[in-house]
């Protein structure tokens, strides 16, 4: 596998792994996101996009940029797809490592993930182990698949 910086001419192929995972009920609040609006909101100069791939399989993708700009600048966030064909093989582990690498070596100080919903096990498992912790439970701000309410989370990782 190799992760790379994305180019336009990953578009078609990273449009393709989003709609794949939101069919399979991943990203419940992007039902009326299109097309044009992913490219804006993964292709912009704000943002650092790199796919995994192994030719000619294009296995995730995730996109790096600033939490929140002006006093918080210094706080990354990143955004993760993985194509469902290949859950378990570590693709998200090391879209993530690649992730605090990168945010690393631009200055960031630190990485925050501002919405991650409780019924994500193997989610918060894999960013337990890569040094997250929950600073926020946000009570009833998830809604599953079944239409229950459920905690999300905010988690950190100080990176310098």
């Amino acid at each position: 596998m190799q992760i790379r910086e994305a180019t336009s001419h990953d578009i078609e192929g990273m449009w393709s792994l989003f709609c794949g995972v939101r069919a399979n009920g991943e990203l419940r609040y992007s039902a009326k996101i299109g097309r044009e609006e992913f490219s804006v909101q993964w292709f912009n100069r704000d943002l650092q996009t790199y796919v995994a791939e192994e030719l000619p399989h294009l296995l995730g993708a995730y996109k790096l940029g600033v939490n929140f700009p002006g006093i918080n600048s210094h706080v990354a966030a990143a955004y993760y797809l993985v194509h469902t064909a290949v859950r378990g093989r570590g693709v998200g582990r090391a879209l993530i490592e690649h992730s605090i690498s990168r945010a690393q070596d631009v200055g960031y100080l630190e990485m925050q993930f501002n919405y991650i919903p409780s019924t994500s096990q193997p989610t918060m498992t894999l960013y337990t182990e890569l040094g997250f912790d929950i600073i926020e439970t946000q009570p009833r701000a998830f809604t599953d698949r079944c239409g229950e309410l459920c905690e999300a989370y905010v988690l950190q990782r100080f990176l310098q």
